[in-house]
């Protein structure tokens, strides 16, 4: 087994975007990624030893996928960011935007195909599942059954002890695209979706959250007791040792691939693709598995059967459900539009 790699944890300053002199852009590498526990983890197990190898100063900007494909559509005339990392909706999105440049010397026979982009205009760094989030300890004290089901989400006696992210976050995208698929429609009809959060879930949601730190604290308050989330941010959540699980539903769990692409615009810096790479070690894929829940997607990573309880790997990889992001992407702007009148009203 690949010893998993400990490095010391550097304080990383944080920089305004656009104030740098050409100069300085030249010594410094702009990532755009997630918040939370990635953020973290990024911060302690990659950035020091990048820095120290290239002798780059990383600066890390963390916002969701939406947030981060918002800037690079600001900046699309004058790029700040050099390498971005979002879901796979949003790398898609900024693909055909045209943001993506080529990863460069893509080890692509040490991938799994799933995670290879067309030209390599991006490579995906784990797989994660979406399904459902519970409160062990509540659940064990209320002598309830663990969920099973997404249609446990409209249980009465969860009400307003529901969290679901917005459809502006990927997670509670695929909860609505997994209620339309359920009840006679899907991603080419989505009003079955809508039509089951709007009278039959909404009742029970706390809140749609989209903060993973928020949506930590609402359950750490005991306010909310299960929700709709990720393997990876359940999986770190669960690190800390606070009493949740995952649950991959009987109806099926959602893939998501957390993927990243060098930033197309003149000068662009080599690096981006070296940092790219980096995440692909084996020994950082295993720290991305333990610490994040990731599935790998590097061969030949062998993946410990106690980092294996809740992450997408082997037979529950295989028969994760895949969106179909066209049509979505080619709808999600009128699909959030809608969800902001009809269901956060």
């Amino acid at each position: 087994m690949i010893e998993i790699s400990k490095f010391r944890a550097a304080a990383i300053a944080c920089a305004l975007l656009g104030i740098t002199t050409p100069a300085m852009a030249q010594q410094k590498l702009y990532v755009a990624g997630y918040g939370g526990s990635f953020e973290q983890t990024i911060r302690k197990e990659i950035i020091p030893a990048f820095e120290k190898k290239h002798n780059v100063t990383v600066e890390y900007v963390a916002g969701n996928s939406t947030d981060t494909l918002a800037k690079l559509q600001a900046q699309k005339s004058n790029q700040q960011i050099d390498v971005a990392i979002v879901d796979d909706g949003p790398m898609y999105q900024a693909i055909q935007l045209g943001f993506c440049g080529k990863v460069a010397d893509l080890p692509k026979n040490d991938l799994y195909g799933t995670a290879l982009f067309k030209d390599d205009k991006a490579v995906a760094l784990g797989l994660v599942g979406t399904g459902l989030m519970y409160n062990t300890k509540i659940f064990k004290e209320k002598g309830w059954a663990p969920p099973t089901s997404w249609n446990d989400l409209k249980d009465p006696k969860f009400k307003k002890m529901v969290v679901i992210p917005p459809i502006n976050n990927t997670y509670g995208l695929h909860a609505l695209m997994m209620f339309a698929r359920m009840n006679g429609g899907g991603e080419k009809n989505i009003d079955p979706g809508f039509k089951v959060i709007q009278k039959d879930v909404n009742p029970n949601v706390l809140a749609y959250e989209p903060s993973p730190g928020k949506m930590t604290e609402l359950f750490q308050s005991g306010q909310a007791v299960i929700g709709v989330w990720g393997t990876g941010r359940v999986q770190s959540f669960a690190n800390t040792g606070f009493p949740v699980d995952f649950v991959y539903p009987k109806e099926g769990a959602v893939s998501l691939l957390v993927t990243a692409c060098p930033i197309a615009k003149p000068n662009a810096s080599p690096l981006a693709s070296d940092f790219i790479k980096a995440l692909l070690q084996p020994d950082i894929q295993l720290i991305l598995l333990k610490d994040y829940g990731y599935g790998p997607v590097v061969k030949s990573v062998k993946v410990p059967a106690d980092l294996a309880k809740m992450a997408p790997v082997g037979q529950r990889a295989a028969e994760l459900i895949n969106p179909d992001w066209d049509t979505i992407n080619e709808h999600r702007q009128e699909w959030t539009s809608r969800w902001n009148r009809e269901v956060e009203r």
